[in-house]
C-alpha cells in the first residue's frame, strides 16, 4: 500500500506543479488561498485559447487583495480576453508603471496584458517592483507582438472600452450578431476589431476585418454587400462593415476614416565589424603582436630552463651547445 501511495504521488506531483501560475509572495503580501476562477461563456474562452487560470488571495496583516491570472495560447487570444474582460469604467494606465505592457485601472483594480497572460489585481494596485516580480515569475511568455488592427479604428466618438478583438465564430456571435460566420470567413484567416461609436442619432457598431491578402478582401466585400442594411468599404486587406446604422452620414464618415497603410521592408545586408578594413588590419597587427610576444616568452623560458640545468650540473654532453671556433681559423691581418 505504501508503494502504491508513493507511485501516485510521483504521478500526480508534476500535474499539480504544472498548474501553478502565481507566486507565493508579492512584496510584503503572502498567498493565503488559491482557487480556480469560474469560467462562463466557455466556447469563447476556448476560442481565445485558454490554457490555465488561477486566482490567489494575498494578505499582509489586515490588508488583502485578489490576483487572477489567465494563460492563453498566444498573445492574440490574450488581447481578445483583455478587451473582453476589462471593466467598463477602466482608464488606460499612463506613464511607465507597467513598462511596455498594456494596462487599465480603476480606483481599486489593475488589469495588465503581458504576452499571452492577462493579470487582474482586485483590491490593490501593485507597485512597479511588485508587478515586475509577478511578471518575472510567469512561465512560457509569448513574445509575439500584439495585433495592430485596433489602430485602424477612428478615435473620434469611439466609446471607451468598447473595443473587442474577434478571431472566430463565438466572438462574432457575441459581439456582432448580424454578420454570419460564413460571410466573415474565419477559415480564410480573418480577424476582426470591433468598436462602438456614438453619433447624435444613436450608437453604431463598426467591424474591421483583416484578411491575409487584398484579393481575399475583395471577394468578401461582395458577400458583405449582400447582407441587409449593411454598408461596406475595402482598403487593402481590410474590410470595414457597419450594419443598421441610425445615422447614414456618420457611418460614411467612419468608413472614410478606414485607410490601410502598408509597411514595406527591404532585406538589406547589415555590415559588421568584419567588413571594416581598418578593423581587419588592427586585428592582424594584434595577432602578429601576440605571436611575437609568444615567441619571445617561449625563447626566454627555454633558455632559462637550459641555464638552470647547466648550473645544476645535470646537462649531458649531448645537450651542450656546439661551437665551431671559427675565430681560430680566420686569417688575422698583419699589422
Amino acid at each position: 500500500m505504501e508503494r502504491m501511495h508513493k507511485l501516485l504521488f510521483v504521478i500526480l506531483l508534476p500535474a499539480a506543479m504544472s498548474g501553478a501560475i502565481l507566486p507565493d509572495v508579492i512584496g510584503d503580501y503572502h498567498r493565503s488561498a488559491t482557487s480556480t476562477p469560474t469560467i462562463s461563456d466557455r466556447p469563447l474562452w476556448d476560442e481565445y485559447g485558454l490554457k490555465e487560470s488561477e486566482a490567489g488571495v494575498y494578505q499582509n496583516g489586515n490588508e488583502r487583495f485578489t490576483l487572477t491570472a489567465y494563460q492563453m495560447a498566444d498573445s492574440t487570444g490574450a488581447l481578445g480576453v483583455f478587451d473582453w474582460q476589462r471593466p467598463a469604467n477602466a482608464a488606460p494606465v499612463k506613464g511607465t508603471a507597467t513598462g511596455a505592457a498594456p494596462a487599465v485601472e480603476t480606483a481599486d483594480s489593475l488589469m495588465v496584458l503581458q504576452g499571452n497572460y492577462v493579470l487582474f489585481f482586485q483590491g490593490h494596485k501593485p507597485s512597479t517592483v511588485e508587478l515586475g516580480a509577478v511578471m518575472g515569475a510567469l512561465k512560457n511568455v509569448d513574445p509575439t507582438p500584439l495585433p495592430v488592427l485596433a489602430s485602424y479604428l477612428p478615435p473620434e466618438s469611439l466609446t471607451a472600452n468598447s473595443e473587442r478583438y474577434v478571431i472566430g465564430p463565438a466572438g462574432l456571435e457575441q459581439f456582432v450578431r448580424g454578420i454570419p460566420p460564413s460571410v466573415a470567413a474565419f477559415h480564410m484567416g480573418a480577424e476582426a476589431q470591433i468598436g462602438i461609436f456614438h453619433s447624435p442619432k444613436g450608437d453604431l457598431t463598426l467591424a474591421v476585418f483583416n484578411y491575409p491578402t487584398p484579393q481575399i478582401a475583395m471577394q468578401r466585400v461582395e458577400e458583405f454587400g449582400k447582407l441587409p442594411a449593411t454598408v461596406v468599404k475595402r482598403s487593402g486587406p481590410l474590410v470595414a462593415v457597419i450594419q443598421n446604422s441610425p445615422d447614414a452620414d456618420f457611418a460614411e464618415k467612419l468608413l472614410d476614416g478606414i485607410r490601410y497603410q502598408a509597411t514595406v521592408t527591404r532585406d538589406e545586408y547589415v555590415p559588421t565589424r568584419r567588413d571594416n578594413m581598418g578593423e581587419l588590419l588592427l586585428n592582424i597587427c594584434i595577432l602578429i603582436g601576440i605571436l611575437a610576444a609568444f615567441a619571445v616568452v617561449s625563447g626566454l623560458v627555454f633558455g632559462g630552463i637550459r641555464g638552470l640545468w647547466r648550473r645544476g650540473g645535470r646537462a649531458s654532453e649531448g645537450e651542450e651547445m656546439i661551437t665551431l671556433h671559427l675565430e681560430s681559423r680566420w686569417p688575422q691581418s698583419s699589422k
